[in-house]
């Protein structure tokens, strides 16, 4: 006998749009099993993901919160990963087990912005939030086939204007995923001074220029240590991004 959440959950992202195998996949039952409970004892139908999805609604303006969309779409263009070859798109974040906060924020938001039912999926040192959704697509345009870095990367014109006003929400997303903040130490003439750095890296310079971007328009100043590494130093600069950011949880 399976425990009634367990079933239950399986309903709500079968209900939301993945396929019996995917579902018994991800809940670890056989799909005889979930096959049943599918077709005997469904769930109230929930509300389709078009109703949520701020694209493709026309009778409200914007019904989501864009500073959550802006952290996601920070998450993604870092650790995200969306699948679009299954019948049911998949959003996959990857995030450090290490931090639980982190991989909370990364749930809320994804519930904030689209998701009916979220999934954790853990392995070794990392946990995967995922979210099954036929309009994670129209939310997230800057998917396609290969790693980032080796395509472009650029912000639609509906979506520049979200950044620019949810400037800050959107770095977080990507130093959560991509960054850390640490003490950084330097010893000159054998003293040994002790600040606070952050760092950000990514191999893709079109995601590279979008934080850029971003401190830019909040005026916090950053410079290139490395080809693939973005370094926030200066005192004053930490403190503004600290408002924003902070470290991780």
């Amino acid at each position: 006998m399976h425990p009634p959440k367990l079933r239950a959950r399986a309903l709500r992202l079968h209900l939301a749009g993945a396929t019996v195998a995917e579902t018994a996949r991800a809940v670890g039952i056989p799909y005889p099993t979930v096959r049943h409970w599918c077709r005997v004892q469904p769930l109230p139908k929930q509300q389709g993901s078009v109703m949520r999805c701020f694209r493709c609604r026309t009778d409200v303006e914007n019904p989501t919160d864009l500073t959550q969309y802006a952290y996601l779409l920070g998450l993604y263009l870092g650790d995200g990963h969306l699948v679009t070859s299954a019948r049911v798109p998949v959003l996959r974040i990857s995030c450090a087990a290490a931090w639980p906060e982190l991989v909370n924020a990364c749930e809320v938001a994804m519930k904030s912005v689209l998701a009916a039912a979220v999934q954790r999926v853990r392995s070794p040192g990392c946990v995967s939030v995922q979210s099954y959704g036929k309009h994670w697509p129209c939310l997230l345009p800057q998917h396609g086939p290969g790693v980032k870095h080796q395509r472009p990367i650029a912000l639609t014109a509906w979506q520049r204007p979200i950044v620019q006003a949810h400037a800050g929400s959107f770095l977080r997303g990507l130093f959560h995923s991509d960054g850390c903040r640490f003490s950084n130490r330097v010893t000159v003439r054998g003293k040994t001074y002790v600040y606070p750095r952050y760092m950000f890296t990514n191999e893709s310079a079109d995601i590279m220029g979008l934080c850029q971007w971003a401190l830019d328009l909040l005026g916090i100043a950053w410079r290139m240590n490395r080809r693939n590494s973005l370094s926030v130093a200066r005192r004053d600069a930490v403190t503004a991004l600290d408002r924003h950011v902070g470290p991780k949880s």
